[in-house]
């Protein structure tokens, strides 16, 4: 007889994953990577970010979270030269490197964000000892339109995931389309927090030196055309009379070669002094604790996380209704979803926002987001994939 009494049960040994991704400045998918990958690092899933390319403001936030981040030899060196030179170095460096790393010491799960990191990482992979591979997806694919070689491409390397992540149903109806199995195809929504704000309205107008009395509409989205910010100011100017005195609009994000267009467009629009860029900015929760009402006019969407942080910081929101953005907003409930590329139809919007019960609109805001985008339900998800293609048998190919 063997004796048992004193002996730790064993824990089954959790997975190690290798996410993929062009590279870690700020916006949706990298914030949301800076998010994720620290706790379920906290859980024991070990977690390392290879980029492609340079490295990125959101580098030291995971890092400081637990989780390590490399990419190619002399990837920081390259990324500094003009674009004409550093791309093609920096994609051979990029997949010569991923590849060192896979067989140096090859993770559990490969697991690619975003569609450059997805087709040169996946073919990579398919090079290197066989990991297990996921992809996620999280936009809409109208940029395969654009690119019907790459496209073909995807679709051949779908059938060599092991998983395939949709972050919404609009995106999930669009993998289906392409030929992904559905026994592979899993939904997998954006958690974002629901803390308490990080201060008070009073106190966050005070930091920001805005006016205590003034409308505040919030746009956290980077300045690219499909972003819909031409359609918001087109929008606001048909209505301006109409919304409440001294309104503001605050936009904030990387500028994607937009910005000197859409200050001239505010300027001739006679709106310049109502319309504020900020930049890329690292405060973005105290410009939510700031504003009355947050605003997203884009063309197309996965599941944009400036909505999900919005409504999680109890403001009311108006949005196109594309894509995820539609499975987001509780029309009348918790803002108010309008037809993309039409200012009318968004301006309008905007002053039936303004006749609401702002408050009412902003607690039902966050009671959703809390019960259907909640943090913990996210990380749990992500924890589950992990772990069940870690022990299923690989995918074919």
């Amino acid at each position: 007889m063997v004796a048992t009494a004193g002996l730790a049960r064993a824990r089954p040994v959790e997975p190690s994953v290798l996410v993929v991704i062009g590279g870690l400045e700020v916006g949706g998918a990298e914030r949301h990577l800076a998010t994720v990958l620290p706790r379920l690092a906290r859980r024991g899933i070990e977690c390392e970010v290879y980029v492609l390319g340079r490295r990125g403001a959101l580098a030291p936030t995971l890092e400081a979270g637990g989780v390590a981040v490399g990419g190619p030899l002399l990837g920081e060196m390259v990324g500094r030269w003009p674009r004409t030179m550093r791309r093609p170095l920096l994609l051979v460096l990029a997949v010569a490197g991923l590849l060192a790393r896979l067989r140096r010491r090859p993770p559990s799960v490969v697991h690619f964000f975003l569609p450059e990191a997805y087709l040169l990482g996946g073919l990579a992979c398919l090079l290197a000892p066989r990991p297990r591979r996921v992809m996620s997806r999280r936009s809409l694919n109208h940029y395969q339109q654009r690119h019907p070689v790459l496209a073909r491409l995807e679709r051949w390397l779908h059938r060599r995931m092991d998983a395939v992540l949709a972050n919404s149903e609009a995106v999930r109806a669009d993998l289906l389309g392409e030929g992904v199995p559905a026994a592979r195809l899993h939904l997998v929504r954006n958690g974002v927090p629901t803390d308490d704000p990080p201060c008070s309205r009073a106190e966050a107008r005070a930091r920001l030196g805005l006016d205590a009395a003034a409308w505040i509409l919030v746009c956290v989205a980077n300045l690219i055309p499909y972003k819909g910010h031409a359609d918001l100011l087109d929008a606001l100017a048909r209505v301006r009379d109409r919304l409440p005195d001294r309104w503001r609009l605050l936009c904030a994000g990387y500028d994607g070669g937009a910005r000197g267009a859409l200050e001239r467009q505010a300027e001739s629009a006679g709106l310049a002094e109502h319309v504020a860029f900020l930049g890329p900015r690292d405060d973005v929760p105290v410009l939510l604790a700031a504003a009355d009402a947050v605003v997203l006019a884009s063309h197309e969407e996965g599941s944009p996380n400036a909505l999900l942080e919005a409504m999680a910081g109890g403001r009311p929101v108006v949005a196109t209704a594309v894509g995820g953005s539609a499975e987001v907003v509780v029309e009348g409930a918790t803002g108010f979803l309008v037809p993309p590329r039409d200012p009318v139809a968004l301006g309008e919007a905007l002053v039936r926002l303004c006749a609401a019960d702002q408050t009412a609109m902003g607690v039902a805001a966050r009671a959703h987001v809390a019960a259907t985008h909640s943090l913990d339900a996210c990380v749990d998800a992500y924890a589950a994939v992990y772990r069940a293609v870690a022990v299923a048998a690989p995918a074919r190919g």
